[in-house]
């Protein structure tokens, strides 16, 4: 006996659970995504090369470059929308998707929640229509992690302020216009906006990955890069600064993961549809749809709490901690999910005509990214017992 397939999400009704303004959101960027980005997302991963700042302007004019702030260009929708909208980003590419994150929740949301009103009007409206693009500089080579032990220093000379250090991992780090960097003072980490034609300022790209290959990945360098006292955002004290921009960007990764894996099931649906084996369709044995079956629970519990997650966020009520509950769960079953659908397609799962490889290898860094797995599965062990297992 047979039916007509029903897709995961319809199974767990996820549509009746969204507003008519968030379906369209929704719509409008997976409509875009499926059209422009897609045909030739493969291609930019081989290459290990995109076209940045055409893609940031096509971004912008959809309105999703920032859209969770509100004025200065910002389109101010819902939390949901925002993360819809990461998740049909990821969908096609979790590259794609970090360029809108890094852009929207880390560059432009630390301008817009610590800046003075000055920096807003200089930065916000030209980042929001994708023609000024922005980085984030956190990282260090020696300082992933642990934020705290920082190397990179701000320096008083003068009125001025003189930057040096090296920043690593730091996505569109060479298309950048402004880089938000954290450095630390001797008042404590500030955060300070680097113009990146400032003398001293350097962003050379880093190659030869094998995740991520669709995204702009470089390290900063910063030889005493002098800057006026006004480059320094006036309300970001301590490294509650940077983490809350990190809570703003996790929490598009929440979402975003979901996009990466139901990409790869919807793959791996339709090849066991259509790939006979022993004269029967792959999607008729038992094994296979055990599989199916596994991993659309977990694609549905995962949507279920992004869902529930966005909107405590819209409600006032996500911490931090519900966040890394979020990022935690979503990323590591995504790449559970990826790495199943691989074993679907076989061996055509290793090449780039499907996706799911490249979600995979995606993952690997998604999961490392914006808090490893380790540090939140501590964040959470915290919060339940009251025992810090890190400083």
């Amino acid at each position: 006996m047979t039916s007509s397939p029903v897709h995961p999400f319809e199974l767990f009704g996820i549509g009746g659970l969204l507003s008519g303004e968030e379906l369209e959101i929704q719509r409008t960027v997976r409509t875009m995504g499926e059209r422009e980005l897609r045909p030739h997302v493969a291609d930019w991963f081989e290459e290990g090369a995109i076209p940045a700042r055409e893609l940031a302007k096509r971004l912008g004019e959809i309105g999703v470059l920032g859209m969770h702030l509100e004025g200065y260009g910002c389109a101010g929708t819902n939390a949901v929308s925002y993360g819809l909208a990461c998740l049909e980003l990821e969908a096609v590419d979790s590259g794609l998707r970090s360029l809108v994150s890094v852009q929207g929740s880390l560059a432009m949301y630390a301008i817009w929640k610590y800046g003075s009103e000055e920096q807003k009007r200089q930065w916000l409206p030209g980042m929001a229509a994708g023609d000024t693009i922005g980085c984030f500089g956190l990282t260090e080579p020696d300082a992933g992690s642990d934020p705290g032990s920082m190397r990179t220093t701000a320096k008083r000379q003068g009125t001025d302020w003189v930057l040096n250090g090296t920043k690593m991992w730091i996505t569109n780090g060479s298309v950048a216009d402004v880089a938000v960097v954290w450095a630390r003072t001797d008042k404590g980490v500030r955060g300070f906006l680097v113009p990146t034609g400032t003398p001293g300022f350097s962003a050379p790209d880093i190659k030869k990955k094998l995740s991520l290959r669709a995204s702009v990945t470089s390290e900063l360098v910063l030889d005493a890069v002098r800057l006026p006292a006004d480059a320094m955002l006036p309300e970001a004290r301590g490294l509650s600064g940077p983490l809350g921009c990190l809570n703003e960007a996790r929490f598009g990764i929440i979402f975003g993961a979901i996009g990466a894996a139901r990409d790869c099931l919807e793959t791996a649906l339709s090849y066991a549809a259509e790939r006979e084996v022993f004269a029967r369709s792959l999607s008729s044995y038992q094994l296979t749809q055990q599989k199916l079956a596994d991993m659309t629970l977990e694609l549905g519990k995962g949507m279920l709490l992004a869902l529930h997650l966005g909107r405590l966020k819209d409600s006032g009520e996500l911490s931090p901690e519900r966040v890394s509950l979020g990022k935690l769960n979503n990323v590591r079953e995504a790449l559970d999910i990826a790495r199943q659908c691989r074993t679907i397609l076989g061996a055509n799962g290793i090449t780039l005509e499907y996706p799911v490889l490249r979600h995979a290898n995606n993952l690997e860094s998604v999961l490392t990214y914006e808090g490893t797995s380790e540090v939140h599965t501590l964040v959470i062990g915290r919060t339940l017992t009251g025992e810090a297992a890190f400083r």
